[in-house]
This record gives structure tokens, sequence and C-alpha cells, in this order.
């Protein structure tokens, strides 16, 4: 029947490309959501974490300015005096400690960062999901609506030979049957493509309007690499990974760090004091200054042993994360090499399933002729009817499938 022919064509057609994309919505969840402004936080602090790290390079100055008063003077002292003291230091050695923190702090910053990408990226995933899922609810609605239009239809007709007993009542009572199961089917869908419009406006956080939406991405299958491209790219390129690599590198100088304690530790020092016999600096008649320099070697020799247990903890930290790195490559293979699976299977589904509804029409065009000769039942009719709905929906779904396992391929390769 000419209603239901080029149907599928009619769902998967490219809406107006003047609406809202992917990539806009993708961009816009990136710079609305607030989970990013918590990895951007986490970044913040480790670049902090840097520059407290390289702060152990530069000397420190110290002033300060102290009033006394006795009950009386001493030989020492008068009853009134201040002291005004300034003080620099500088480390110069201290068995690279300093060195090995900073070359970690930088890389824990850079694991900061990763984790950032990565989060981006599975936001641009949710987001191309959801967007996806509102096209499938669209599609779903739209055949929906074209076989409760029929079946409408069928039953009008039908209400009208009944009327000049042309069928038995039993007969019209299915078709009134098909015909609310029809209408429930395409409220469920409404609801349905309506939480799928809030659920990607969570992930956009913005007002979605389904009229705006573009969906001309959809209207062609895509098309993907060799897997074992895919998996190069994955190990060199996810985020994931790259974290666990910075922070196992980082790790492995905190135990150098660690280790640095057992060096002796060089420190100079310069100070400036002045004693005055009165309260405020300039007014006394009597001062004393005192300018010392000071060089200070620290060799520890005993302390309790938290300096081996802390370079054991260290060691012990970098086995667990570089066990969690190979894991990690290894479950990452594992996923991508599933997707490929999937991702083939649904290709395949997707082209039967556009051969079955070409089948389902031919069958429902010949059994509604038969039907108005009277060489078929009308239970055969509504057959033929929820035969084709069916394979309409599951081309649906087929095509959908498809562009899912591409979603998520993309994502794991982190190609958003």
């Amino acid at each position: 029947m000419k209603l239901y022919s080029f149907l599928f064509m009619l769902v998967f057609t490219a809406l107006p490309c003047h609406g809202a994309s992917l990539t806009e919505l993708q961009k816009s969840a990136i710079a609305n959501r607030h989970i990013i402004e918590q990895y951007q936080a986490n970044l913040d602090k480790s670049r902090r974490d840097v520059t407290i790290a390289r702060s152990r390079f530069l000397p420190n100055l110290d002033i300060s300015y102290t009033v006394n008063s006795m009950d009386e003077s001493n030989l020492r002292e008068y009853r009134e005096n201040s002291v005004a003291y300034g003080l620099i230091t500088w480390n110069l050695f201290s068995g690279f400690y300093d060195y090995y923190n900073i070359r970690s702090a930088r890389l824990l910053e850079q694991a900061q960062y990763y984790k950032l990408q990565a989060i981006k990226q599975d936001i641009q995933l949710h987001v191309a999901l959801r967007y996806l899922d509102i096209f499938t609810r669209q599609s779903s609605l739209e055949v929906a609506e074209e076989s409760h239009a029929t079946l409408k239809k069928l039953y009008e007709d039908a209400h009208n030979r009944y009327s000049v007993g042309l069928i038995e009542k039993n007969e019209l009572l299915r078709f009134n049957v098909d015909l609310d199961n029809a209408t429930i089917t395409a409220k469920k869908a409404r609801a349905e493509l309506s939480k799928s419009l809030q659920r990607l406006a969570f992930e956009a956080d913005q007002t979605i309007i389904l009229k705006d939406l573009d969906f001309s991405g959809f209207t062609r299958l895509p098309v993907l690499e060799d897997q074992g491209n895919h998996q190069i790219n994955m190990l060199a390129n996810r985020s994931e990974i790259k974290t666990l690599e910075e922070i196992n590198r980082a790790v492995a100088l905190q135990a150098k760090a660690a280790y640095a304690g057992r060096y002796p530790r060089l420190d100079i020092s310069g100070s400036y004091r002045k004693y005055e016999n009165d309260h405020t600096t300039g007014d006394g008649s009597y001062y004393e200054e005192e300018l010392r320099g000071k060089a200070v070697l620290t060799v520890t020799l005993f302390d309790g042993f938290s300096q081996q247990a802390e370079i054991s903890k260290m060691r012990s930290e970098k086995r667990s994360v570089a066990a969690q790195l190979e894991e990690l490559k290894k479950a990452l293979q594992l996923e991508l090499t599933n997707l490929f699976l999937d991702y083939g299977v649904s290709i395949d589904n997707a082209a039967i399933s556009q051969t079955s509804i070409k089948q389902a029409e031919e069958n429902l065009r010949i059994t509604r002729l038969k039907y108005t000769e009277g060489l078929e039942k009308e239970s055969d009719l509504l057959d033929a009817i929820a035969n084709l709905s069916r394979a309409q929906d599951t081309s649906v779904s087929a095509r959908t499938e498809v562009f899912a396992n591409y979603f998520k391929i993309i994502r794991a390769v982190e190609k958003f």
C-alpha cells in the first residue's frame, strides 16, 4: 500500500540543517556542565602543587619585631626593650628531594589534565547517545502514528461494511482492539520522546526543542577503519591510559624523593638582629646590632625507620599503579573488540531489516487485495499490518545499534 511505501526512507530522512547539530550540543555540554568545573578545579590544584614544589628552590625571608616589658632591668636586658630581626635561609642541597618532587608534581598535573580530557569525551558520548535516542524515539513515533492512521482507516471501512451487513460484529471488534492498541502504542512513543528530550537537555545543560534538532548526520550509516588501527590509536591516545602512565612515573619519582632523605642536607642563612632599650626602634639610647652568616650540614642517622617505610610504600604504590595500567589496557582492548563485533552485526542487521520492510509491504499489499475480494480474513490483514510495523521498528532499532556502537568506538579512541 502506498501509505507504507518508502516509510523507511521517510523515517530516516534528514531534518533541516539549520537546527542544533550534535557537535553544537556536545560543545554546549562541555561549556555548561558543572562536572567539568570539578575536574578543572582539580587541574588548578595540581598546578598550585607545582608552584609549591618549585618554591623550595627559592630562599625564605622572615622578619620579626619583638617588644619586651619587664619588672626591672637586669644585667642582660633593659626593663623596656625591642628586638628587630631578619632572617634569610636557602637550602642548597637536600639529596635531590626537591628536584624529584617538582618532576612528580608536574606529572600529577598532567594526569589531572588527562582526567579532564577523559570526562569531556564521556560527556560527548552521553550527548551523542541521548541525541541518537531522540532520533530513535521520533522514528518509532512516526511508525506508530502511521500504523494508527492505517488501522483507523481500516476500522472506519469495517464499520461501514458492518453497517450494511457485509461483516460480522466480531470482525469489527477485532479491528477496534487493534486500533486501541495502536493508540496506546502511539501515546507511549510520544511520552518516550518527551523523556528523551529531557535527558538530552540534562546532558547538554540547555533547553532542547525538537524542531531545532538536526539529524542529517544519521542519513547514512557510518563507516569505520580497520579494527587494528583503532586499537593502536586507542592505546596511544586514551586519556585513562595516559593518566595512569603519568601517575606511575610520578610515583617512581616520589620513591626517589623519599630515598633522597638519606643524603646530607645543606642550608645557608644570613640574619640581622638589632636590640634597643626602647619599645620603638630608633628612640632608644642604647642598641646592639648583629649580622650573622651560617651554614648548616644535617645528616639524619636514625628516624625510627620512617624513611625506609616511606621508600617501601612508594615502591608498592608503583607496583599497584603498574598493575592497574596493565589491567586497564587489557580491559579496553577487550571492550573495543566487542564493540567492533557488535558494530559488524548491527550493520548486517540494518541491511536485512530493509529487505524485511520491502517484503512486509508487499505482503500487506497482497493481503489487502485479497481481503477486499473476500479471499482473506480480517485477522490476516491485521497480522500483515502488524508485521510491517514490526519490520519498521526492527529497522529503526538496527540502525540505532549501528550508530550507538559507532559512537562508543569513537569514544574508545577519543575521536570526539
